[in-house]
């Protein structure tokens, strides 16, 4: 069952050129995923499976789009009595519980705004978001620290009404019990085009995080996701490595995998180990599997050959530029390649790698019909084949689904990045003669040197694949004759020890495999590197750390 087609004018495309020009997403009007999909999908076809659940300790959950339905009646109906109405801030803290997906369902069929929410929250944090989001409820698992960090949040919090628990119990929270609540169908509320579903915080790599606002349009424009770039099969199982908290679970954990009549892996797991990932994808006969690049990177490292991978179909990856040396690998031990994409939380699928398209390694591919994508330079001009610009996005009338409807609160960030009908990402990349986009880095992480632009990312990809490193991050430190030069922040693998003569040969490696004035003229050798909460390298903060040396 192919749910997806009834939203689009075309659904088979004969190549790249035939899917940029037809490719169209209808909008109902009062669109609501919840009862539009999930309840339709239910009535047709209530004992098709939506959800296979396996705990790291083994145990199982198998849900059906019936049960989901039905439960997230109920759960409607809790909360419902819990005081949530159209236009209530929740936050789900719920980690890869199953809960999630059934939870979620009801706050849509409420007009509730959801504000997925990580589980490796501080207090500070939890305090910073309800008080940005106006927060009325957190729902979570009683499982590590946030619970507690809740607890003591709570009291610095006006906003904040009720801390309830799921699959727990917990003192001061109340349990999400849908024991004895009714499944009967409930009354649909209203929905304006400016009412928002989703309001995700961004990882905040340059500041404090930003509310990305999404509208419930924007399932639909998963659609492309599902279908047209993880190419999830009808009948299949996908499996996107994600926790609940991040926007890039509702990429591949939800929406546009049902749409596409696959159901949904989810692996609940608390530490990461490649040999168990791999026994998943063999246990669960997986047909699409979706992954950011270190997890490819770390199952590689395993004897891959050691397990069944018949039943996979088609591996994509997100969430980091990808590399040509890992992209090479995994084909080598899989047969299967690597079809990356570029994206933010404001948008959905942006440059791809479609089915139609030959992949060039470390290409983030071509443009998304979706959106109106173009690179232009400093005065607003269309960048011409190997000059590096800025990604926008145009939108010469409404937004398309499953693009942002601006900052939540914040008109003048909103207006900073998004004005005379175009999108600015602040991301940087070039354009080949054929099409395809190749990724520079952010616009404030381009480091300008003797006249040269240089992205970190070529620098880092080049450095990864010396056997010494494990994680680098690259900037640029002011450099009275240069401007700037390149310096790179290096993490070791155990058994390499910092020191001059392995830096000449750092050095000398990425003169090899880059232009030579691209190389690290200085490198810094540390334990860790700065990241946010969401795992991405903070640049900022080694620039800033560098700036602090060079005034004392």
């Amino acid at each position: 069952m192919a749910f997806y087609e009834q939203f689009l004018d075309q659904t088979k495309f004969g190549s790249y050129e035939d899917y940029l020009k037809n490719f169209h997403v209808n909008v109902p009007e009062n669109f609501n995923y919840a009862f539009d999909v999930l309840d339709k999908i239910a009535e047709a076809e209530p004992d098709r499976v939506a959800l296979v659940w396996e705990h790291v300790d083994g145990r199982e959950k198998t849900l059906t789009f019936g049960d989901i339905a039905k439960k997230s009646n109920q759960a409607a109906r809790a909360l419902q009595k819990m005081g949530i109405q159209k236009g209530d801030a929740v936050m789900l803290v719920l980690k890869r519980h199953y809960s999630f997906w059934y939870t979620i369902m009801a706050l849509h069929k409420l007009g509730a705004i959801t504000v997925p929410a990580t589980h490796l929250l501080t207090k500070k944090d939890i305090v910073y978001r309800a008080d940005a989001a106006d927060i009325k409820m957190i729902i979570a698992v009683d499982d590590g620290a946030f619970p507690a960090h809740a607890d003591e949040a709570v009291g610095d919090c006006p906003t904040l009404e009720k801390l309830v628990i799921v699959d727990g119990a917990r003192e001061g929270w109340e349990q999400l019990d849908l024991d004895g609540e009714s499944d009967a169908p409930l009354e649909r509320p209203t929905l304006a085009p400016d009412d928002i579903m989703l309001l995700y915080f961004t990882s905040g790599t340059s500041g404090m995080p930003k509310m990305v606002a999404h509208n419930f349009a924007y399932p639909l424009g998963h659609i492309q996701t599902a279908v047209y770039w993880q190419q999830c099969i009808d009948g299949g199982l996908h499996l996107t490595v994600s926790e609940t908290g991040w926007a890039k679970s509702v990429w591949g954990k939800l929406y546009g995998q049902w749409m596409a009549g696959s159901a949904v892996m989810a692996y609940d797991f608390e530490k990461f180990i490649p040999k168990n990932m791999l026994a998943i994808l063999e246990k669960h006969r997986v047909t699409t599997f979706c992954a950011p690049p270190t997890i490819y990177r770390f199952m590689l490292l395993e004897d891959v050959s050691q397990y069944d991978l018949s039943a996979l179909k088609h591996c994509s990856i997100a969430g980091e530029p990808l590399s040509p040396e890992l992209y090479n690998k995994w084909k080598e031990q899989t047969g299967h390649e690597l079809y990356e994409i570029y994206g933010q939380t404001e948008l959905c699928v942006t440059i791809g790698t479609f089915p139609w398209m030959k992949i060039c390694p470390g290409s983030m591919g071509k443009p998304s019909p979706l959106f109106d994508v173009d690179l232009i330079d400093d005065d607003g001009n269309t960048c011409p084949p190997g000059v590096v610009g800025e990604i926008v996005v145009r939108v010469r009338k409404n937004p398309p689904p499953g693009m942002f409807m601006g900052y939540y609160r914040d008109p003048e960030r909103t207006k900073s990045v998004w004005s005379d009908g175009i999108y600015h990402t602040l991301d940087l990349a070039w354009r080949d003669e054929w099409g395809y986009f190749w990724y520079v880095g952010r616009a404030d992480d381009v480091i300008k040197s003797s006249g040269y632009r240089i992205g970190p990312f070529e620098v880092e990809s080049a450095l990864m694949e010396h056997d010494a490193v494990v994680e680098t991050a690259i900037t640029g430190v002011p450099d009275p004759v240069r401007g700037q030069i390149v310096k790179a922040t290096i993490v070791l693998k155990k058994g390499y020890e910092p020191t001059e003569k392995l830096k000449k040969e750092l050095q000398n490696h990425v003169k090899k495999l880059t232009a030579p004035y691209k190389y690290p003229r200085v490198i810094e050798f540390v334990d860790e590197l700065p990241k946010t909460i969401s795992g991405k390298i903070r640049r900022v903060e080694l620039r800033e750390r560098d700036s602090q040396k060079n005034k004392s």
